[in-house]
Order: structure tokens, then C-alpha cells, then sequence
């Protein structure tokens, strides 16, 4: 027994010195993607396998560039400092064994107003000679950076430039902020925007604004985490605030995305247009006892209801609202509206929705909820509904009920992409969808969210379907 212990121990003493003897990498690169400047990324980790049936020794692990590219190594819970150099001498690797690598990056500024490439290197210097190569890489992206923004008096901002902001943009009563087109503002978890005052989000068809998270690196390799919701805060309208206008905007990836603090119905609270709120981990829109008028719009998987409309009056015209949420099965309906909300009661003056698609997964996505002592108003016409079906009356005319008991009616089938193992979505309608030519002409808006000019015989939704070549050559 004690013979076969020493061999045991000379065997994994047996450092090797031969160039045919080296280490296995776990991945061919270190890739970060497009990262902020001067913006720490997260960690990416990586594992170095001995697999040559001998013990080996590095003479040292070296970041080949030191500090000056950003780059940050730990090797096994030691960071390559600058006291040691940033190398780690004299490290064993005995066989069968393994060491993880920890890679993270704060790059510095690139002074361009686009990404370019910073590259480094991981230098594994082996006992025999042999130098092993881990290369690392990222696209560095200069942005402006805004902490607790207050605004107090009227303001434009447009950048072409990226630009993260930190905590909240505080809009003032009696301001007011406007965005330019072809803004995009990255929203880091705490950030949001608190409107006291007046927002007016003025994107084009060409050149939307767009508020996100500012995650740009991927969850998984598969996922970025600008497909992930709950990434910040959203849009908060107080009392005070009214005449906010959001027009071509791509909303997305937030808790609540829009929520309307009750206000006075002699005024017009949020004029939506033209614009998409997707995938949020609260409400896609929240309006409580407020006027808002949305046309043109897409709302979109959200774990709360998509839409809550709780009194006051509310307009949908050429709307696709889903609830498609990915990530719970307790998710809200597509459409909620209200009059009341535990003992409080909010008269509904009006909710009318006209050449709309409400759907989603379930049987039965709109809920309407009613005390019968308080004003409830609300109509349907031209629309496809996901709700079991009922008469026609005076609140509902020319619906089309979504079918829910049979494989032909599954909502999704309607939509040109619904790929939830990656979490992409394309709500424009797919070929034979039912919502294709029954909106009303009377109503209708001459293009979509789009751009696309609709016809005399225009579809349900905020998406007009374009016939592609290739449905052409099959009919």
C-alpha cells in the first residue's frame, strides 16, 4: 500500500517539460460584444483543463497588455494586479486538474462616435516553451452618461450618441422634455422617468426614439439581456402632469412601461401613437382616471395586464394589444377596463376600441369589471377579440371572436414571428391571419406603425399585411 502511495505521488510530480504536453481551453476567445466605455462589464469565465495525462507548470499567466486595453483577469481568486505585473508566476496544473478564469472589462474611451474593436491578449507561458493564446475582444461604444437628471425648465435632447442614464429623469410641473428623433436613452436598473410636467417623445418612422436597459451583453449566449424584462423602472404621468405625447417610440424591457396617475378628464393626459411597449414585468400601459389616446400602437407581453384602464376614457384605434408573456404562467389579461378598484370608484366615460386586435394564450384575455352604480362605457367595433363570444348590442358590432377549440385558432398562428425559445416576436400579421381586410374604411389611418400605406380594405391591428414575392410564387 505505502509502494502504491509514492507512485502515486511521483506520478503527479512528474511536471512535464514537453512541447506535445499542453492545456485545453473550454472556448477559442473571451468575446464581450459591444460594451460601454468606461462601463465595468459583468464577468465572463472560462476553464483551463490539463487533459495531457502529466502534471504541467506555467512559468507564468500574463495579460499581455497590462492595463492598458481594460481588460481584468482572475485566475482561480487571484486578480492579476499590477504589483505582480499582471501576471501570476509559477502556477501548477497537475493532471486531471483544471483552473477557472475569470475575464471582466472597464474599456477606456475611444473618442468615436461609433463601436470600434479592442482586442487583448491571455498568454499561458508553459514550463517547455510553449506559449498558449486566449484571445479577448469586445466593440467599445463611447456613450453619454446622466445621473438623477431634473429638468426645470424647457428642454430638447437628441443624441445619435448613446446615453445611459443612472437613477431618475425628474420632469418638473411647468416643463417640459423633449426627445429628438433617432434618440435612444439606456435605462440602468434604478433609472426611470418621473413626469410632473410635460414628456414629448417626438421619433419618425425612420428614426424612432428608443427607451431600453442598458444591458447590452447577453444573459445567455443565446439571450440578450435586451430580450429580458424588468430592466428599469418606465414613464410615471402624475396628477399635475397633462398634453404628454409619444410618438414613434419603441418601449421595451421595463417594469411599467406607462402609468397615468389620475388626473382631470377635461384634459387630454397621453396622446400614444405610432409606438411600441414590449415585454415589461408590470403593466404595458397603466391609466387611471385619465384621458389617452393610442392609435397606430403595438402593446405586448407583459406579467401584469398589457392594458388597465381604470375610468376615464381611453381611445384604441388600429392596435395590436397581446398578452404573449414568456416568463410566468400568472400573467394579466390582454385588456382589462374598470370602473372601480376596491372601494374607490372611477366613472368609465368612454373606452372604445376600433379596428383592434386584442389576443394572447389564454381562452379569455379581456376582463371588464363593472360596479353597477358607477358610469360604465365602452364599445368594439372592427375588431378581433380573444373573449368568448356574445351577441351583438350596442357595445360591440362587426367582431370577429378569435377561435379558441381547435389548432387553427391558436392566437400566435396570426403573427409573422413567435419564436419563444428565443424570445423574438414580429407582430406584423402572417398570410391568411383572420384580422386581414376587416378593419373599417370609415376609420381606418392611412398607414400603419410601419409606414405602410393601408389599402381600401384595411386590416385589424397596427400592422397592414404586405403580400412578400415569395407568397406570390406559391399562390
Amino acid at each position: 500500500m505505502m509502494a502504491a502511495l509514492a507512485v502515486a505521488c511521483t506520478d503527479d510530480d512528474d511536471f512535464s517539460v514537453s512541447p506535445s504536453h499542453t492545456l485545453t481551453f473550454s472556448t477559442d476567445e473571451v468575446k464581450f460584444g459591444t460594451v460601454f466605455s468606461a462601463v465595468p462589464t459583468a464577468a465572463k469565465s472560462f476553464w483551463v483543463y490539463n487533459r495531457s495525462g502529466h502534471s504541467l507548470r506555467c512559468k507564468n499567466i500574463q495579460l499581455q497588455n497590462g492595463n492598458q486595453t481594460g481588460f481584468r483577469v482572475n485566475v482561480d481568486g487571484t486578480y492579476l494586479s499590477p504589483t505582480s505585473g499582471f501576471q501570476m508566476p509559477d502556477v501548477e496544473i497537475r493532471r486531471g486538474d483544471s483552473l477557472r478564469v475569470f475575464v471582466e472589462l472597464t474599456s477606456p474611451l475611444n473618442n468615436q462616435t461609433e463601436p470600434i474593436p479592442l482586442t487583448d491578449n491571455l498568454l499561458f507561458n508553459l514550463e517547455s516553451g510553449v506559449q498558449q493564446i486566449m484571445p479577448l475582444g469586445a466593440d467599445t461604444w463611447d456613450a453619454k452618461k446622466i445621473t438623477d437628471w431634473t429638468v426645470t425648465e424647457d428642454t430638447y435632447y437628441e443624441s445619435t450618441q448613446p446615453t445611459i442614464i443612472y437613477g431618475t429623469i425628474h420632469v418638473n410641473e411647468g416643463a417640459t422634455l423633449t426627445i429628438g428623433q433617432g434618440t435612444t436613452l439606456y435605462m440602468h436598473a434604478d433609472a426611470g422617468i418621473d413626469v410632473y410636467g410635460r414628456l414629448q417623445i417626438q421619433g419618425t418612422a425612420e428614426n424612432p426614439v428608443v427607451l431600453r436597459g442598458d444591458r447590452i451583453d447577453n444573459m445567455f449566449d443565446y439571450l440578450p439581456y435586451d430580450n429580458v424584462s424588468g430592466q428599469w423602472q418606465g414613464i410615471h404621468f402624475y396628477e399635475s402632469s397633462y398634453d404628454n405625447s409619444i410618438l414613434h417610440a419603441d418601449i421595451h424591457s421595463a417594469r411599467n412601461a406607462i402609468v397615468c396617475d389620475a388626473s382631470d378628464v377635461s384634459k387630454l393626459k397621453l396622446k400614444l401613437y405610432n409606438s411600441i411597449v414590449h415585454n415589461c414585468q408590470g403593466y404595458g400601459l397603466k391609466s387611471v382616471h385619465s384621458v389617452v389616446d393610442v392609435q397606430n400602437s403595438q402593446i405586448t407581453n407583459t406579467l401584469s395586464d398589457c392594458v388597465y384602464v381604470l375610468g376615464g376614457v381611453a381611445y384604441f384605434l388600429h392596435c395590436t394589444i397581446a398578452q404573449f408573456y414568456p416568463f410566468e404562467g400568472e400573467r394579466g389579461v390582454a385588456l382589462r377596463f374598470a370602473n372601480f378598484q376596491n372601494e374607490d370608484k372611477y366613472p368609465l366615460y368612454a373606452m372604445d376600441c376600433v379596428n383592434t386586435i386584442v389576443t394572447g394564450y389564454a381562452d379569455d384575455v379581456i376582463m371588464g369589471e363593472a360596479d353597477e352604480e358607477t358610469t360604465y362605457q365602452f364599445s368594439f367595433h372592427h375588431c378581433l377579440l380573444r373573449t368568448p363570444a356574445i351577441e351583438e348590442n350596442e357595445h360591440v358590432h362587426d367582431v370577429i371572436w378569435e377561435p379558441t377549440d381547435d389548432e387553427d385558432g391558436y392566437s400566435w398562428h396570426a403573427f409573422k414571428v413567435f419564436d419563444t425559445d428565443n424570445l423574438v416576436y414580429d407582430f406584423h400579421l402572417a398570410e391568411g391571419a383572420a384580422a386581414i381586410g376587416k378593419g373599417d374604411p370609415a376609420e381606418s389611418l392611412p398607414l400603419d406603425l410601419s409606414g405602410t400605406p393601408r389599402d381600401a380594405e384595411p386590416d385589424l391591428g397596427c400592422y397592414e399585411y404586405v403580400e412578400t414575392e415569395e407568397t406570390k410564387t406559391e399562390e
